[in-house]
């Protein structure tokens, strides 16, 4: 009787979320595009790419990518929706400067290679920018918390935050 009383209330889940291009971090609401800035995707963070390959940041199944292959989009275990987006109005170049290397119902492992950009190419548009954004796009539903632990220049799998699910 009373066993209840003696469970020990269980800790939050944490997950760690790693940078997936290397580069430098913006925090989501200094990018250029409004629709980022305003978190009307979900929260999350940006990073300005130095180098064109994209690592998954976290575990989970891919669930979306898109035709252009400009943005792919992950479900951990847990439930949580990551999208990556590669560059800000790269839909328009039409998928010229990506290669995806994973397609819809892959598994991916933090650090697996998902994708590479031309950063030079997207660099040299005039119709893009090269500042890759993480979404949560159900965040709301998902998370608690996110701690932001990254500035300046990220490395690839280095933590960017750690989300707190609810």
């Amino acid at each position: 009787m009373f066993e209840f009383l003696k469970r020990k209330k269980e800790e939050p889940k944490k997950v760690n979320v790693r940078a997936f291009v290397e580069g430098d971090f913006v925090p989501l609401e200094e990018v250029s595009d409004p629709v980022f800035a305003q978190k009307m995707l979900g929260d999350g963070f940006a990073l300005e790419p130095t180098d064109g390959r994209v690592k998954a940041p976290i575990a989970g199944r891919v669930n979306t990518v898109f035709p252009t292959k400009h943005a792919i989009g992950i479900t951990t275990d847990d439930g949580i929706e990551v999208l990556l987006h590669l560059g800000f109005d790269t839909v328009n170049l039409e998928g010229k400067p990506f290669s995806s290397n994973v397609k819809e119902g892959d598994r991916v492992e933090v650090g697996d290679l998902l994708s590479t950009m031309d950063v030079e190419m997207i660099r040299q548009s005039e119709e893009a920018s090269t500042t890759c954004a993480l979404v949560f796009t159900n965040g709301q539903d998902k998370i608690a918390n996110l701690d932001y632990e990254a500035s300046g220049h990220v490395q690839v799998s280095d933590i960017v935050c750690t989300v707190t699910l609810k």
